[in-house]
């Protein structure tokens, strides 16, 4: 019998191993599955990032997205079904289709030791000097929901095309109410993004109100405000020397490999010369020159809000990034404005053409530890400096003279588990520009002896801070405490006897942020 019973147990071990080698030879002959091409897949959806455009936050690696399990090789049997893939609450699946939330709410404490305007937001070119009462004796504090944001992405493919469409709101719109301290914070809300992109194999383009292309990236030349480097700071106004501005145009981008790409876009223009967001102003003219009169009709001196200001052509920006690989991006980038008036003295049009050119970059120069560089170089672009340099100005005979500006942001950014440290050091320089007025005595332009001390020639910012991962979970968000110290200094061109020689000011945020959770789903593999 026990013979009987071995002879029958190596017969079944027999048709076991047959079995196996035969399953073994199906699984090998079955298809691979197909991979995806890097290429095609935003570099801002990974599983384990939350996806919403608040600080370009470089999230700590403290709470990875749950992996599925991979399959049993022979397929999974009726008793262990293959496990779902992770998802997330606020995403919505319909097809090929991914709608998905985003944006976070923020409350945001704001101390400076002067009385310097501007809300949550810096003016980084009209803070008050000591002499100026009685702003410089009062210091301000508040508490502010503004900067607080919601939107929503939509992720799909069509064929072998992608598309990305992107909306979101923040609350820092001019309100009309005049009791928001008093009764009622009914903060109005205010469009920043709103924009579609699609890509097809290495074409992509890109139309509607994106940041600019002159903003520097953190990867590739992506719109994504998570590719974009634009600080890490509380202040709502990022930092002096940033070259930024969200507006309305088109780009569209080449992809000739994974690690490089060619952008070439045409945005939204505006023939700048001065007022925005505390920027300094240049002088006109003087009467009876009809020259004066130039200022919010042919020159937008930020007076109002109406777009009536004439302009030539769009302003065009090119842009070279590359990415070799996960601790290197590097760009350049370049602009072209043309600005163009009418002399209804002489009868006669002025045009000249402005530009300039940005180098940036940010390198892992040790674990967790990169090295960031910002900067641009031209004349007529200081509207991209957040407006605190003019673009131009006009000279008596009616002449545009271009003024030559430039900014930088150097520092540091470092990670490690759930802290997250920076440190910046930015400015900007603007070059006098001045000329006679007509009378032969007077001066004009910008930076001429006698000038409003308005008339900046530097403005300087030394900016520490930190951003605390206090809990996180990729399906129900994370909450974050954010903290930043700020020393602001800026020189005038002309001192008037007896006046100070600088201004400065000293700023602290501190800030408790509860991002909404979610990443969308990769996009199919591009087409061969």
């Amino acid at each position: 019998m026990i013979v009987k019973q071995q002879q029958q147990i190596d017969a079944l071990r027999a048709t076991l191993e047959d079995q196996q080698k035969l399953l073994e030879r199906v699984a090998a002959a079955a298809p691979a599955a197909p991979s995806v091409n890097a290429a095609a897949v935003p570099r801002s959806t990974s599983p384990d990032r939350l996806v919403a455009s608040a600080t370009p936050m470089i999230v700590p690696s403290a709470a990875a997205a749950p992996t599925p399990a991979p399959l049993p090789l022979r397929g999974p049997s009726p008793q262990q079904p293959a496990p779902a893939p992770a998802s997330a609450p606020l995403q919505i699946q319909i097809g090929n289709v991914g709608i998905m939330p985003v944006g976070f709410m923020d409350l945001t404490a704001t101390w400076k030791d002067k009385n310097a305007g501007g809300s949550l937001g810096t003016n980084f070119g009209s803070f008050p000097y000591n002499n100026t009462f009685p702003q410089a004796k009062l210091g301000e504090f508040r508490f502010s929901p503004q900067n607080s944001r919601v939107g929503f992405r939509i992720d799909g493919d069509w064929k072998d095309t992608h598309f990305i469409a992107y909306n979101e709101f923040d609350f820092l719109g001019t309100s009309g109410a005049n009791n928001l301290s008093v009764t009622n914070g009914a903060f109005v809300p205010r469009l920043r993004l709103f924009w579609v992109d699609v890509r097809r194999r290495q074409i992509e383009f890109l139309a509607g109100q994106s940041w600019s292309m002159m903003v520097p990236n953190r990867k590739g030349i992506s719109a994504l405000p998570g590719d974009l480097f634009y600080s890490q700071t509380i202040d709502v106004n990022y930092v002096i020397g940033l070259p930024w501005t969200r507006q309305p145009g088109m780009r569209v981008l080449f992809h000739p490999t994974e690690k490089v790409t060619l952008g070439l876009s045409a945005e939204n223009p505006d023939q700048y010369i001065g007022g925005s967001g505390g920027g300094p102003q240049i002088t006109l003219p003087a009467a009876p020159s009809p020259l004066n009169g130039l200022a919010n009709s042919q020159l937008d001196n930020a007076s109002g809000n109406v777009q009536n200001i004439a302009n030539l052509h769009p302003d065009f920006i090119a842009k070279l990034a590359f990415d070799p690989n996960a601790h290197v991006h590097f760009e350049v980038a370049g602009i072209e404005r043309t600005f163009k008036i009418w002399n209804a003295a002489t009868n006669s049009y002025s045009t000249k053409a402005g530009g300039g050119g940005a180098v940036n970059g940010n390198f892992e120069i040790a674990k967790g530890l990169r090295l960031v560089t910002n900067n641009l170089w031209g004349d007529g672009i200081g509207r991209y400096f957040f407006g605190n340099a003019p673009d131009l100005i006009v000279r008596p005979n009616g002449e545009v003279s271009p003024i030559h500006a430039g900014g930088w942001i150097e520092g540091f950014e470092y990670t490690r588990k759930n802290t997250f440290l920076y440190t910046y050091y930015s400015g900007v320089y603007i070059r006098r520009n001045v000329a006679f007025d007509a009378n032969g005595t007077s001066l004009i332009g910008y930076g001429y002896r006698g000038a409003p001390n308005s008339q900046n020639k530097t403005v300087q910012e030394f900016t520490i801070g930190f951003n605390q991962t206090m809990w996180r979970d990729t399906k129900y968000g994370a909450i974050n405490l954010m903290g930043q110290y700020a020393y602001f200094l800026r020189n005038p061109w002309y001192i008037a006897p007896n006046a100070p020689k600088s201004a400065h000011l000293n700023t602290i945020f501190f800030n408790i942020r509860y991002t909404l959770p979610g990443a969308p789903s990769p996009p199919r593999p591009a087409g061969k």
